[in-house]
Protein backbone atom coordinates (compact mmCIF):
# COMPACT_ATOMS: atom_id res chain seq x y z
CA UNK A 1 0.00 0.00 0.00
CA UNK A 2 1.23 3.16 -1.06
CA UNK A 3 1.67 5.61 1.72
CA UNK A 4 2.76 9.24 1.41
CA UNK A 5 2.99 11.39 4.44
CA UNK A 6 4.37 14.94 4.67
CA UNK A 7 5.33 17.40 7.32
CA UNK A 8 6.64 21.14 7.93
CA UNK A 9 4.49 23.63 7.38
CA UNK A 10 3.61 26.17 9.57
CA UNK A 11 3.08 29.99 9.45
CA UNK A 12 5.86 32.01 8.63
CA UNK A 13 6.40 35.66 7.61
CA UNK A 14 6.83 37.12 4.07
CA UNK A 15 10.72 36.78 3.01
CA UNK A 16 10.98 33.57 5.30
CA UNK A 17 11.84 29.71 4.31
CA UNK A 18 10.12 26.48 5.33
CA UNK A 19 11.39 23.06 3.93
CA UNK A 20 8.32 20.53 3.47
CA UNK A 21 9.33 16.85 3.47
CA UNK A 22 7.51 13.69 2.03
CA UNK A 23 8.22 10.53 3.42
CA UNK A 24 7.31 7.14 0.89
CA UNK A 25 6.61 3.88 1.29
CA UNK A 26 4.82 1.10 -0.41
CA UNK A 27 6.40 2.15 -3.96
CA UNK A 28 9.59 1.99 -5.93
CA UNK A 29 11.18 5.26 -4.56
CA UNK A 30 14.03 5.45 -7.08
CA UNK A 31 11.85 4.46 -10.21
CA UNK A 32 8.96 7.22 -9.27
CA UNK A 33 8.60 10.36 -10.26
CA UNK A 34 7.45 12.86 -7.29
CA UNK A 35 5.76 15.89 -7.18
CA UNK A 36 4.57 18.83 -5.01
CA UNK A 37 1.15 20.58 -5.29
CA UNK A 38 -0.76 23.08 -3.70
CA UNK A 39 -4.16 24.44 -3.55
CA UNK A 40 -5.41 27.77 -1.83
CA UNK A 41 -9.02 28.33 -0.34
CA UNK A 42 -10.92 29.16 -3.73
CA UNK A 43 -8.67 28.20 -6.19
CA UNK A 44 -7.58 24.63 -8.25
CA UNK A 45 -5.00 22.38 -7.09
CA UNK A 46 -2.03 23.60 -9.39
CA UNK A 47 1.52 21.83 -9.60
CA UNK A 48 4.54 23.45 -7.72
CA UNK A 49 7.47 21.29 -8.82
CA UNK A 50 8.29 17.91 -9.86
CA UNK A 51 11.43 15.45 -9.80
CA UNK A 52 11.47 12.73 -12.19
CA UNK A 53 12.98 9.14 -11.14
CA UNK A 54 15.62 10.57 -14.14
CA UNK A 55 16.34 13.63 -12.27
CA UNK A 56 14.94 16.04 -14.50
CA UNK A 57 12.97 18.79 -12.59
CA UNK A 58 10.03 21.10 -13.47
CA UNK A 59 9.05 24.39 -11.49
CA UNK A 60 6.12 26.41 -11.81
CA UNK A 61 6.61 29.67 -13.41
CA UNK A 62 5.78 31.54 -10.25
CA UNK A 63 8.42 29.42 -7.65
CA UNK A 64 10.99 29.33 -10.03
CA UNK A 65 14.30 30.50 -8.77
CA UNK A 66 12.97 30.60 -4.96
CA UNK A 67 11.86 26.67 -4.14
CA UNK A 68 14.24 24.09 -4.58
CA UNK A 69 12.51 20.09 -5.23
CA UNK A 70 14.91 17.08 -4.06
CA UNK A 71 14.68 13.42 -3.43
CA UNK A 72 16.97 11.38 -1.23
CA UNK A 73 16.59 8.12 -2.14
CA UNK A 74 17.65 6.60 0.86
CA UNK A 75 15.25 7.96 3.34
CA UNK A 76 12.51 7.57 0.32
CA UNK A 77 11.99 11.34 1.08
CA UNK A 78 11.27 13.67 -1.54
CA UNK A 79 11.62 17.81 -0.42
CA UNK A 80 10.75 21.23 -0.60
CA UNK A 81 13.12 24.05 -0.19
CA UNK A 82 10.91 27.27 -0.12
CA UNK A 83 12.66 30.91 0.14
CA UNK A 84 11.82 34.33 0.26
CA UNK A 85 8.21 33.36 0.48
CA UNK A 86 5.24 35.53 -0.64
CA UNK A 87 1.88 35.53 1.30
CA UNK A 88 0.49 34.26 -2.41
CA UNK A 89 2.31 31.20 -1.67
CA UNK A 90 -0.25 30.55 0.93
CA UNK A 91 -2.25 27.17 0.32
CA UNK A 92 -2.14 23.42 1.62
CA UNK A 93 1.07 21.47 0.21
CA UNK A 94 0.63 18.26 -1.15
CA UNK A 95 2.91 15.42 -2.14
CA UNK A 96 2.09 13.66 -4.93
CA UNK A 97 3.38 10.51 -6.77
CA UNK A 98 3.26 9.24 -10.16
CA UNK A 99 2.42 5.72 -9.36
CA UNK A 100 -0.67 4.04 -11.17
CA UNK A 101 -3.51 6.54 -11.57
CA UNK A 102 -1.81 8.71 -8.55
CA UNK A 103 -1.36 8.67 -4.69
CA UNK A 104 -1.58 11.86 -2.53
CA UNK A 105 -0.76 12.56 0.54
CA UNK A 106 -2.99 14.24 3.35
CA UNK A 107 -1.40 17.69 2.41
CA UNK A 108 -0.07 20.57 5.41
CA UNK A 109 -0.82 23.93 5.64
CA UNK A 110 1.74 26.95 4.35
CA UNK A 111 0.79 29.97 5.58
CA UNK A 112 2.74 33.37 4.82
CA UNK A 113 1.78 36.24 7.02
CA UNK A 114 2.48 39.97 5.26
Amino acid sequence: QVQLVESGGGLVQAGGSLRLSCAASGIIFSFTTMAWYRQAPGKQRELVARIRSGGIIDYADSVRGRFTISRDGFKNTVFLQMNSLKPEDTAVYYCYGEIGSGSWGQGTQVTVSS
